[in-house]
């Protein structure tokens, strides 16, 4: 029987378009938001189209010393084109990119993944220290 961790794959974003881009700041100081850029397409451009799209991100924090993530946010992208008239045929699409802002008072790790409707999921992870 497959268990989900075993459904995830990982890549270098700078070749593969699936990859959730994880752009924050390295270190901030305790009590600062920090702001999280999430991206899948960043350096190759993800189709979004009606037959192979990104359907949704999520992303998580792992504070050191603790045992399980806390979710920041869900976001799902709904316009892919399609339309009554035919695949395609809006021209409404969504781009799946999103910012999130959250507090910590521990260093610990971005987690993101990412869902396409053809590839699967993926994920990506980020290391973030509180000064």
């Amino acid at each position: 029987m497959a268990a989900i961790k075993e459904l995830f794959q990982d890549a270098d974003w700078k070749s593969e378009k699936h990859i959730p881009v994880i752009e924050a700041p390295q270190t901030i100081k305790k009590g600062n938001l920090v702001k999280v850029t999430l991206t899948v397409g960043k350096e190759i451009p993800h189709p979004n189209t009606t037959e192979h799209h990104i359907r949704w991100i999520s992303v998580f924090f792992l504070a050191k010393g603790e045992k399980f993530p806390y979710q920041i946010g869900k976001f799902d992208f709904c316009a892919h084109g399609e339309s009554v008239s035919a695949p395609n045929a809006s021209t409404i699409y969504t781009h799946p990119e999103v910012v999130c802002n959250f507090k910590t008072e521990k260093s610990g790790t971005i987690l993101a993944s990412s869902y396409c409707n053809i590839h699967g999921l993926w994920e990506n992870s980020f290391e973030l220290n509180i000064e």
